[in-house]
């Protein structure tokens, strides 16, 4: 059974072929890879909450302003 699955995924092969710098270098590339998407999602994340907190800000003003124009129609009827 075992050189059967041996044959279908090449499993011999592939143990052959990873060696100590292939494999350092390779985790070393991926750790760089999630470092620089690390980066790009804290950056997204930044952008993201800076626009809530100036929607959040809009919203404020404008019920503000309704509640004293409401405020206003009120005391004038």
């Amino acid at each position: 059974m075992r050189k059967w699955l041996d044959s279908i995924f090449n499993f011999s092969s592939t143990i052959t072929c990873l060696d100590d710098e292939w494999v350092t270098k390779s985790v070393a590339e991926k750790i760089e890879e999630l470092e620089e998407r690390i980066l790009k999602l804290e950056d997204e994340n930044i952008s993201l909450t800076n626009e809530l907190y100036r929607l959040e800000n809009s919203l404020d003003a404008r019920i503000d302003m309704l509640a004293i124009e409401n405020h206003i129609n009120k005391t004038i009827d």
